[in-house]
């Protein structure tokens, strides 16, 4: 989503860093270059006059120009402010604070992904914190709006309040606060009907359900790539609706950001949590710190982390140490490794998170790399049978034409992905030359990484420097020469 201010700012920086001292006019110039910048992605003007006097206060100062990396303090000021506009360091968390069954009331526009976004969070209050969830529709104008929260409850998982034709949405709330309190539900999801528009009838029937249903959370869903429109629903919403947070849908979408950006600044409300795809796992809590990060180039660590420890099972992973202790690698291997890679989110996701992998994720889109390469190497795999996967050595050339046939693609692509396997058993080897994991562990506290593997370390961590064949280096699948299809 903020892949083209994140391009502009990094330009401009790049010139910054660049130089060894700063002027107080070189500053100036790159916050014009900023302004413009934030501009067209679609940040409101009120909001980037506020940001670039903000910056240009404390980037002028004499401590940051006479700093040994003047360069570098401006875009840590820079980070810092991008920071607050956002939310602040604290990360804004749903209050639940209260006697169950807690309300939370969803509002919003029709169309903005509300039911949906309904769905995702009772999903992610069930898995992650544990909670018991009901989800009640209180859409009485949109057909089958009613019929679509209970699909979608039935997906993930959580209940819903059983449909009554001709009820209307005060009495279904009421109904679905005694349903949860019989039943010890501990977190109450009321999807209140939408408008196309803004309107009185749509307030005054927001401000009855809340008036019975007392909710400790209202949140306004809007959806980004509404743009500048979305901060003006929420504006209009918070004019009349004690809103507590906001959920900006679609954020994996080509919108310019600029309603991620104005929303906070525009309405005094935090952004909860932001939708990042179709799928029913596919919303994240709202981090103003590590979205900033992005923005500027420096990466998601702890993101990438997180997704890591939700997407490789625990014992999954001990099941492949202890096959890395023995220096065993096969093929099933190599097909678990690339659907965890698919299951954090693909080359594209993970690439994005990396801090400096700007220019890398630029050039896999050049050079046509995607999440098909993943499923191409899955479906060769695949094609293989159960003795082949476990020993490739069993592939001959006849064999080959068969699977590459099985799984739509070229021999020259079997050998391709064989030629990786073997290198990748190479390593494994290594390890198990070396004492296995904890012998590495070891060595590396001895003499680091140079130590431990001869031409890894102090040679870059890039493909094709020096280091593990096949793995880039750093100990994922080096895909740059593999599938460019």
């Amino acid at each position: 989503m903020f892949d083209s201010l994140s391009d502009r700012l990094g330009g401009v920086f790049d010139k910054l860093r660049g130089r060894g001292a700063l002027k107080e006019q070189d500053v100036r110039d790159a916050m014009r270059e900023v302004r413009i910048a934030l501009l067209e992605a679609d940040v409101a003007l009120p909001v980037v006059r506020r940001f670039i006097d903000q910056v240009t206060e404390k980037a002028v100062g004499q401590s940051v120009l006479r700093s040994v990396t003047p360069g570098q303090q401006v875009v840590k000021i820079v980070n810092d402010a991008l920071v607050e506009m956002l939310g602040g360091d604290v990360t804004p968390e749903l209050d639940l604070n209260a006697a169950p069954p807690v309300v939370i009331m969803m509002v919003g526009l029709q169309g903005s992904g509300k039911t949906t976004s309904t769905a995702k969070i009772a999903k992610l209050l069930k898995d992650k914190q544990g909670k018991k969830a009901m989800m009640a529709s209180l859409d009485v104008n949109r057909p089958a709006a009613q019929e679509q929260l209970k699909v979608l409850g039935e997906q993930v998982g959580v209940a819903t309040l059983p449909i009554i034709p001709g009820q209307q949405p005060t009495e279904i709330a009421t109904r679905a606060l005694q349903a949860a309190k019989l039943q010890a539900i501990d977190v109450l999801l009321l999807d209140t009907a939408g408008r196309l528009h803004v309107d009185q009838q749509l307030m005054d029937e927001m401000k009855a359900v809340a008036q019975i249903s007392n909710p400790r959370e209202t949140l306004l869903v809007v959806d980004s790539l509404t743009g500048q429109d979305a901060v003006n629903v929420a504006q209009s919403f918070s004019g009349q609706v004690d809103l507590t947070g906001v959920v900006l849908t679609r954020m994996d979408g080509d919108a310019r950001g600029g309603a991620a950006l104005s929303m906070r600044a525009v309405t005094g409300k935090p952004i909860k949590f932001a939708g990042t795809g179709e799928k029913a796992d596919a919303i994240e809590v709202f981090h103003p710190s590590r979205v900033a990060n992005r923005i500027l180039g420096m990466g998601d660590i702890v993101s990438m982390v997180e997704k890591a420890a939700e997407a490789v099972k625990v014992e999954d992973a001990e099941a492949l140490a202890k096959r890395m202790e023995q220096g065993k690698f096969d093929m099933n291997d190599l097909r678990m490794q690339l659907k965890q890679m698919q299951n954090m989110g693909g080359l594209g996701m993970l690439a994005g998170m990396m801090p400096g992998m700007k220019k890398a994720k630029a050039a896999m889109a050049a050079s046509n790399m995607d999440d098909k390469v993943l499923v191409r190497m899955d479906a060769i795999i695949g094609s293989m049978t159960p003795k082949e996967r476990a020993n490739p050595a069993l592939l001959n050339a006849k064999r080959k034409i068969r699977v590459a046939k099985g799984s739509g693609t070229q021999v020259q692509d079997i050998n391709k992905l064989i030629k990786m396997y073997q290198e990748m058993s190479k390593a494994m080897k290594q390890i198990k030359k070396m004492g296995g994991l904890k012998g590495l562990a070891a060595m590396f506290g001895k003499g680091g990484l140079d130590a431990a593997m001869p031409g890894l370390g102090g040679q870059g961590l890039g493909p094709g420097a020096g280091g593990l064949p096949g793995l880039g280096g750093g100990g994922a699948p080096d895909l740059s020469k593999f599938l460019k299809k």
